[in-house]
């Protein structure tokens, strides 16, 4: 069975930059055979899709962090990551880590970033 577990996340402030890493397990599970990709969500809100990554490197962006993120990916290290940079208070929430294929899924735990003074 596959898992995901997320990490790099904190308390930040507006400007600045942290890196989240979403680790997988599981046997035979490959994140460059996958769409992997990363979700937000707020108390009260629908979790959102902030970015995604195909198997082909196809790298897909929500509008507001279009030119701050990066969706990454070390296939060595069957890791996943997204850099965020200028982070901005509207950021804060719990980010998830996904993957996706045809008839199956899983999501990570989560990790919360709060962006804030």
């Amino acid at each position: 069975q596959v898992q995901l577990m997320e990490s790099g996340g904190g308390l930040v402030q507006p400007g600045g930059s942290l890196t989240l890493s979403c680790r997988a397990s599981g046997a035979a599970f490959r994140v460059d055979a996958v769409t992997m990709a990363w979700y937000r969500q707020v108390p009260g809100k629908a979790r959102e899709l902030i970015a995604a990554l195909t198997s082909g490197g196809r790298a897909d962006y929500r509008d507001s962090v279009k030119a701050r993120f990066t969706i990454s990916r070390d296939d060595a290290e069957n890791v996943a990551f997204l850099q965020m940079h200028n982070l901005r208070p509207d950021d804060t929430g719990v980010y998830y880590c996904h993957y996706s294929l045809p008839g199956e899924q899983a999501w990570g735990p989560g990790t919360q970033v709060t962006v804030s003074w």
